[in-house]
Order: C-alpha cells, then sequence, then structure tokens
C-alpha cells in the first residue's frame, strides 16, 4: 500500500531557477526535509530523475520494498519526484528505487542527502544540519583575516591520519576529538588557516576524499555534521579560518552514486571524452546542462552557508579546463573555436565564483588547484577573468622543490629556478603550495628530498622554508612537514608525533612556529604580497655563491625587510649594497641554535661609505651555512630591535 502523500517544498519560481542553472539554494528543497503536514510528522522527499519510469523510496522502514511508498512526478516536466511519509524521524535509513524506462531497479542513495551510512551499502540517513553557533564574532570580521591584504598560512590536514589514540590507532578519531587537540595545535604554531582534504562522504579511503558520493554529507568516519560543525566553532573562536577541498571536477562509478543516477547520463556528460575521466577512471560532470551547474553551485553554497567555511580551496580545475587533459590525439574533440578550453566548464567556474561572491562577499576565499598557465583565473570576471580569489604557484613548487634536491655544488648551474617565479608572480593572486602530493608516491617526504647528511637535510629544509614565507604570496604547508616527517605520508595511519623527541625535529617546528609569527605579525610580508611594490631584488645573480638577497616592502616607506638566503654548506663574509642612511639588525637567523642550526653568529662587520651592487654604501656581514636570514631596517642607529623571541606568544 502507498502511504506517500502529496506534497511539495517546490515554488514555480524555484523550478524555473533549477532549469535555467541559477537555484543556488537546492539543498532548502531537495533531499529528505522533516516537515509537519496536516498536523502530523513526518519526511518530505524529493529527488531528480527526468528519465526514470518509477521512483519510490526504499528504507529500513519498509523493509527495503519498492512497491511501497511511491513519489510523484511533478507535472511541469522538471523530472523532480516528491512526497511525504508520515512518522518517519531522524536516523531512518532510506535510498530511492529508481526504476529505468528498461525496467532495471537501481538502488540509490540520495544526492542531497546530510548523512551516509559508513559501509558498503552506504544508504542515506534523515539527518539535520541544525547546530547553535557561537562563532558569531569570527563570522562578523572575518572579511579582515580572509583578505587578500592579510597573512594567510595555511596547515593542510588530512583528518584521518593527522593523529590517532595510541592505544587505538587503527580507529578514527571523532571531530571533537581532532578539534581539542588541533585547535590548541594550531593556535601555538602560528598558522591563520586550517585546509581540511575532503570531508564530504566518500566510499574509498585510499581515494583520500577525492571521489565524492555523498557532495551535501559530512562523512561518517569522524561523527556526525553537528560534530563537524563543533571543530568549525571551535577554530572559528579561535580565530582559526577553515577552508575545505571541494570536488566539481569528477565523481566516482559506484552503484549507489550519480552516475547513470536514472539510467542515463544526469550527471556527467554522455560523450566520453568529456564524460569520462582517464586517470582516475571516474566521471566528469556535464558543466553544460543547467540542473547539474545548480546542483554544484549549490553544494559550494552548502559549505559556506551550513557549515561557516570560509574558503573553498577547488580541486583539479586544470582538468576541468583543458579538453585536452591526460589524453591523445584523437581522444578529444576541440571546442567550437578549435581549442583545447572547456568552455563550459570555464563558463561553470565563472558562474560558481560570481555567485558565492556575491553571497559572501570578500568573507570567504576560492582558491584553484591549476597547475597550466590558464590566463586570468585570479581576475575579475567582468574582465573575463576566471573569478577565483587565489591560485596554487605550482611553477614556484616545482622550481623549488627541483632546486633544493640538488647538491649544493650543483646549484650555480639552476641558480635561476629559484629567481624564475619573480617573473610571473603578480599574474594571479598566488598561494605557495607545499602540499600532500609532494609526498607520497614515492615521492619521499619532504626532509629526505634535501640533501646531504642529517645536518645538510634539516639546514636545507629549514631555509626552504624561510624561502616560502618570505617570499610573495599565501602559504600553505601539508601537516608532519612542520616537524620533519621522514615518512611519506600514510593515510591509514597517524603522523609520527614522536619525532619531536629528537632535537632536529623540534627544532624545525620550532623554527616554522616563529616564521608563522614573523609572517603574521611584519605586515611588509603580507601587505604587498600581490602587488610588485612589496619585492626588490637585490641580488638575483650570484651564481657562484648561490647567495640570494631581496627585500619585502609594507605599505610605509620605512617597513622594510631584508632576506638573505645561502644555499651552499659554506660561512660567508658577504658585502651587500644597501640605501644610504639605512641600518639593519638582524631578527632571524635559521641557522640558530634554537632550530638546532650550527649557531654561526651572523655578524655584520662592518658599514662603509662604498657604492656597491647599485647602492651608495655597503655592509659586510657574515652568512651562516645553508641558512636564511631576515633583517629589519632601522633608520636610527641606536635603534636595537629583539631577535626572534619577541615574536612569540
Amino acid at each position: 500500500m502507498n502511504s506517500v502523500k502529496t506534497y511539495t517544498l517546490f515554488t514555480d519560481h524555484d523550478v524555473y531557477l533549477f532549469k535555467e542553472g541559477r537555484h543556488y539554494k537546492l539543498y532548502d528543497k531537495f533531499g529528505a526535509h522533516s516537515v509537519i503536514k496536516d498536523g502530523i510528522q513526518g519526511v518530505y522527499f524529493s529527488v531528480w530523475a527526468p528519465n526514470a519510469k518509477k521512483v519510490s523510496v526504499i528504507g529500513n522502514f519498509n523493509s527495503w520494498n519498492h512497491k511501497d511508498h511511491i513519489l510523484y512526478p511533478r507535472w511541469d516536466g522538471s523530472g523532480i519526484w516528491e512526497g511525504f511519509i508520515s512518522g518517519l524521524t531522524w536516523g531512518t535509513l532510506y535510498k530511492y528505487a529508481v526504476e529505468t524506462v528498461h525496467g532495471d531497479i537501481l538502488e540509490k542513495s540520495d544526492p542531497y542527502a546530510l548523512s551516509w551510512e559508513q559501509n558498503l551499502q552506504a544508504a542515506s540517513l534523515v539527518s539535520t544540519t541544525w547546530y547553535e553557533w557561537s562563532d558569531q564574532s569570527w563570522i562578523k570580521t572575518r572579511w579582515k583575516n580572509n583578505s587578500l591584504k592579510a597573512p594567510i598560512s595555511v596547515y593542510e590536514i588530512h583528518l584521518g591520519s593527522w593523529i590517532r589514540d595510541t592505544e587505538r590507532p587503527d580507529e578514527f578519531l571523532n571531530y571533537r576529538d581532532i578539534a581539542r587537540k588541533l585547535v590548541p595545535y594550531l593556535k601555538e604554531m602560528g598558522f591563520t588557516h586550517v585546509e581540511f582534504m575532503p570531508v564530504m562522504e566518500y566510499p574509498y579511503d585510499p581515494s583520500w576524499g577525492y571521489q565524492i558520493t555523498g557532495f551535501y554529507a559530512a562523512t561518517s568516519r569522524f561523527g556526525s555534521p553537528q560534530d563537524l560543525m563543533y571543530l568549525i566553532n571551535e577554530l572559528h573562536k579561535n580565530e582559526i579560518g577553515v577552508i575545505l577541498d571541494w570536488v566539481p571536477s569528477h565523481f566516482p562509478g559506484d552503484a549507489n552514486g550519480l552516475h547513470k543516477f536514472d539510467g542515463s547520463f544526469l550527471y556527467e556528460h554522455e560523450d566520453p571524452r568529456k564524460g569520462f575521466h582517464p586517470d582516475w577512471k571516474s566521471y566528469i560532470f556535464n558543466y553544460g546542462r543547467n540542473e547539474v551547474k545548480s546542483f554544484l553551485i549549490s553544494n559550494a553554497m552548502f559549505w559556506l552557508e551550513r557549515y561557516h567555511v570560509d574558503g573553498l580551496r577547488v580541486d583539479a580545475v586544470t582538468s576541468m579546463l583543458h579538453l585536452d587533459y591526460s589524453r591523445n590525439e584523437g581522444e578529444w574533440e576541440p571546442n567550437i573555436y578549435g581549442g583545447n578550453v572547456n568552455l563550459e566548464a570555464k563558463a561553470f567556474l565563472q558562474e560558481f565564483n560570481t555567485a558565492v561572491y556575491k553571497e559572501f562577499g570578500d568573507h570567504i576565499i576560492t582558491i584553484a588547484e591549476e597547475s597550466s598557465d590558464f590566463p586570468m583565473l585570479t581576475k575579475p570576471v567582468h574582465d573575463g577573468g576566471v573569478g577565483f580569489g587565489m591560485k596554487w604557484m605550482m611553477g614556484w613548487m616545482h622550481d623549488t622543490l627541483d632546486y633544493f634536491k640538488l647538491d649544493p655544488i650543483h646549484r650555480k648551474n639552476n641558480h635561476h629556478k629559484l629567481t624564475f617565479a619573480s617573473m610571473y608572480m603578480y599574474n594571479e593572486n598566488y598561494m605557495m603550495p607545499l602540499s600532500h602530493d609532494e609526498v607520497v608516491h614515492g615521492k619521499a617526504s619532504l626532509i629526505y628530498k634535501m640533501p646531504g647528511d642529517e645536518w645538510q637535510k634539516f639546514a636545507n629544509l629549514r631555509t626552504l622554508y624561510v624561502y616560502m614565507y618570505t617570499h610573495p604570496g599565501a602559504k600553505l604547508l601539508f601537516m608532519g612537514d612542520e616537524f620533519g616527517q621522514t615518512k611519506e605520508w600514510n593515510f591509514r595511519q597517524s603522523l609520527d608525533w614522536h619525532l619531536l623527541q629528537y632535537p632536529v625535529h623540534k627544532g624545525l617546528q620550532t623554527l616554522v612556529k616563529d616564521l608563522n609569527h614573523v609572517y603574521r605579525y611584519e605586515s611588509a610580508f603580507y601587505e604587498n604580497q600581490f602587488h610588485p611594490n612589496g619585492f626588490e631584488w637585490v641580488e638575483a645573480d650570484d651564481q657562484a655563491n648561490s647567495v640570494y638577497i631581496y627585500l619585502r616592502k609594507g605599505k610605509r616607506k620605512d617597513d622594510i625587510f631584508m632576506v638573505i638566503l645561502n644555499l651552499t654548506p659554506r660561512v660567508l663574509d658577504y658585502k651587500i649594497g644597501i640605501a644610504s642612511g639605512a641600518h639593519w639588525e638582524v631578527i632571524f637567523n635559521s641557522d640558530d641554535e634554537r632550530y638546532n642550526g650550527s649557531g654561526v653568529d651572523p655578524k655584520i662587520l662592518k658599514e662603509e661609505y662604498e657604492e656597491w651592487m647599485n647602492h651608495p654604501k655597503s655592509m659586510t656581514l657574515t652568512l651562516p651555512p645553508l641558512a636564511g636570514l631576515i633583517l629589519k631596517q632601522k633608520k636610527d642607529k641606536r635603534y636595537k630591535l629583539q631577535r626572534i623571541k619577541s615574536y612569540k606568544r
């Protein structure tokens, strides 16, 4: 017996916007919603399946019988099936039984479900995202922290492997347990933001979350939606922003997921040249279909609105924008202009950025993971750009790691790998990523990418971090890299926190903490991080000594810092050209014993009025081996700066 009642949350205008691709709050309409109809408590269900012959709700309330509880198709040709079932409560397990035109019965989880089971069947749960937030103070003023003129230092984390209980290492911690450990750690380390690798529901642990089936569901591996909200709320209360990895590029072919949802190519592109990803064996969204655009942009809005997140890092943008991505000749079809740009994907990304920035303004950030030279990714849509707030600086990352992997004796022949980024670093708003992708699949951990013995490895990595933190652009560091995790990242187990008992690892962690505080509290390192006024080379061509010197400048004329990198294991007495009347004080030395360095004192040996490096004056100072120095300019020579310890909280 069919006990489904007619009911709708959709207005005619909702349906119109959905079909036009401009409904950005579909989570208020689709899915399972607890409602009261004629004084009776129950659940309203709605799902998009335009090519289905019949749709019913199956679950633990009807013994998974697809012949009962049949939904009604809307009269307007929208392809929406809906209805009300009385007596259902929170926690009810359900799926949609979708009968195709060929008579097959597909059991599909709800694309808009807020929670999924954590098992092979992965049914949806009637759930809620109600939560009593207490982060209003952060939300009100977060635009200051998410601004392009603010320091942005991101700690990238995989929730399942950051830390685990030592007594139960095979079990995940709950979101709330993670909060109790993560929040004080981030606060102590001085990171401004945390980026979570995907928290949306996914079936396969080795995908790290990038093969999503439940786009609107917080993965139940770590608890309920409210548990995740607690974690975000606690981060916000401690003035730490939250960025989520978001994956609108593809989805897996799991039987209960989006693939052939109603027996047809509904969410994915039918043409395999556009609809199948050869690398990941997954399916690519049909960005030219309006209902799919509404689904995806609504999903972005959902995480920004319901979960209060501060930004979305959009995964695999390069694969979205290029029709020939990972495809050989003849395996892709050019666009109408004969080029390789996926025009529908570009238009979708422009619509996505336009919509979320219109809704949230400068309170949020969108970040593109994009590895090509695709133009104007971070330029406004109204100027022909794609509209992202930032882009990962993949070229900088590759050049930097390629350089630091070299034995110092060979660096002079590759000197300009470290200067090349200055040729393009203001083309986009860049974030410099040392992400999870660099420490997996046989690439080795960051510390083991460095050449030499143990001392040289740590000295090199300390200097690399000085270079990253003082280079223009936002920063991103993957978990474990801050203390020199020696093993490649393994998603199945905790980081090796026991390494912190060793001085070399503890020293590296202390260095990252101090660099975060220098970056955050010295405005010259972030005020102009996306503007040419913020950077100036002093010495870019000393290949023989592998020395690099540059200035970082704030908005005030006297807010100037000098960065010196000595990328050889030799101690050098080095002469530098400086401005007339300027005096300098060393405030940071990566070779300091505080960081388990060799403790060579970077003394300023003398200052003289001798023209040098096209400057009217010079100073000579001692450069420690394989080290980075930060100096602050002071006009009055009597003024004495405190060393780095003054930046500690």
